[in-house]
């Protein structure tokens, strides 16, 4: 529903984890802080946040409410690419937020699936998996643990 990304509204500190490659079997992940600052858009029915690593990119994510549909549409994209990736839709239950859209990686077709939890005032989690069987099966390839640092 309408709002229900406000809980990133502020700054944050993110310890991210995330896999140093994906869908070969690897079992490394490397691991860095970045920080990032979200902000509504729309009345509560928009909210983009912005990402900020150590190697100087960036990133960001647009999300978007569909009311006729009742879902949210998430899309990525990175100072790298300068492209808005395909998105993922979903929602909210039990105060977890689950996402799912198709895109490639490396060429490969892969289902991917973002996952938020564990959100609190302070804090948030976030996964990002993909799966190439159609969802029968995921690899949890980045993991962000969000800490607020401010309003």
């Amino acid at each position: 529903m309408v709002g229900d990304f406000d809980f990133l509204i502020g700054s944050w500190r993110v310890a991210n984890r995330r896999l140093v490659e994906r869908l070969v079997g690897c079992t490394d992940w490397e691991e860095f802080d970045a920080t990032s600052r979200g902000w509504q858009l729309l009345d509560g029915a928009g909210n983009v946040d912005e990402f900020r690593f150590p190697d100087g990119t960036s990133a960001t994510t647009l999300r978007l409410f569909d009311a006729e549909r009742q879902q949210w549409s998430l899309y990525w994209a990175t100072s790298v690419e300068g492209r808005l990736l395909p998105p993922v839709h979903g929602g909210f239950v039990d105060g977890v937020g689950t996402f799912y859209g198709d895109d490639t990686h490396h060429g490969t077709p892969v289902r991917v699936r973002y996952v938020w939890s564990a959100i609190a005032a302070t804090s948030a989690r976030w996964e990002q998996s993909f799966s190439v069987d159609g969802g029968q099966q995921w690899e949890k390839n980045w993991i962000m643990e969000l800490s607020r640092t401010g309003g």
